[in-house]
């Protein structure tokens, strides 16, 4: 990989930046330079946005696509996700680990202009770093930011406020929804890391997950996405190395591994008053897990999905039929 993950994702936008209309997307350039991608905060957006938003997030490193899939008897659309180079484009870039906070605004940060300001802690663990001219990040959040905030943006990613672009895509909204289902991928790298797995030996991985239907508000939306990837997220990574240590790790990488595990997102959420941090961080993970060796050629694999949750939280009624 020569080109940093900026310069990649820089590339992605260029197209967009010059004709927004064609993900039925907008784009402001507020008072400080940066300039503002809307997906789907006032303006309506698009699959195709969210298509390309699930790639900016990734760096273009990943391959993201909407294929024909089921749930139970029920034809559904579901988001495939394929990379070979899983470490970069989803723990480096993909994983919203910056929140972006300050007295009139809120966000979950995720993208490429992480690794430009490299704050957070995984850098330090994965050893990695870079410092480029151009940052580009992604927000979740059902606003647009101001220029003190942007301001606020480019200093901690080290660049011009002229040189960020930002683009935001609320949860409930065609292009925000599809980003965060195309996360499969992520939630199983990131909870093998927390579980102290050495990601590095993970070479490439594909991943599908339901394409939960947009909510009406963001508490729904944020069920419906998680929903999406803890009962109907499927994961397979191809890995190097012994077959003793995924066989000791794997049980507890699905979701069904949490104590959390067993109910509609929106429920455990709203258990908890709404605080994340109260909810097993063990929870967020794919519904099931597999490893493919590449070097001693076993497949091992844990856990199941859940098809009546998804119908549960997809609001997915059964029809009868009588015939006659």
């Amino acid at each position: 990989m020569t080109k940093t993950l900026n310069a990649r994702a820089w590339e992605l936008i260029e197209k967009p930046l010059e004709n927004p209309g064609e993900l039925k997307a907008t784009v402001e350039e507020l008072a400080c330079g940066t300039r503002i991608l809307d997906f789907g905060v006032k303006a309506e957006g698009s699959l195709a946005a969210g298509l390309l938003l699930s790639r900016v997030c990734m760096s273009g490193l990943a391959e993201i696509s909407i294929l024909n899939g089921k749930i139970d008897l029920v034809s559904w659309p579901m988001v495939q996700v394929t990379t070979d180079f899983p470490v970069q484009a989803c723990l480096l870039s993909q994983y919203a680990g910056w929140e972006v906070k300050t007295d009139s605004y809120f966000a979950m940060g995720s993208g490429p202009m992480r690794a430009n300001a490299g704050r957070e802690e995984i850098f330090k663990q994965l050893d990695y770093s870079e410092q480029h001219h151009c940052a580009v990040g992604v927000l979740e959040a059902d606003k647009l930011p101001d220029s003190q905030t942007a301001q606020e943006i480019a200093a901690k990613a080290n660049v011009e406020p002229d040189n960020l672009v930002l683009i935001v895509a609320p949860t409930a909204s065609l292009a925000g929804n599809l980003q965060i289902n195309a996360r499969s991928v992520e939630t199983a790298l990131h909870k093998l890391h927390e579980l102290n797995f050495d990601v590095s030996r993970i070479v490439s991985a594909t991943g599908i997950a339901p394409l939960s239907p947009v909510a009406e508000n963001a508490l729904a939306a944020i069920g419906r996405t998680n929903d999406s990837i803890l009962y109907g997220g499927q994961v397979t990574l191809y890995v190097r190395g012994d077959d003793e240590s995924i066989e000791q790790i794997g049980s507890q990488v699905p979701s069904s591994s949490s104590a959390d595990y067993g109910k509609p997102f929106e429920q455990i959420f709203r258990d908890v008053n709404c605080d994340f941090y109260q909810i097993d961080p063990m929870l967020f993970s794919p519904a099931q897990i597999i490893f493919q060796n590449i070097d001693t050629g076993r497949v091992q694999w844990f856990g199941e999905t859940n098809e009546n949750l998804l119908k549960e939280s997809f609001g997915i009624q059964s029809n009868s039929i009588t015939q006659g």
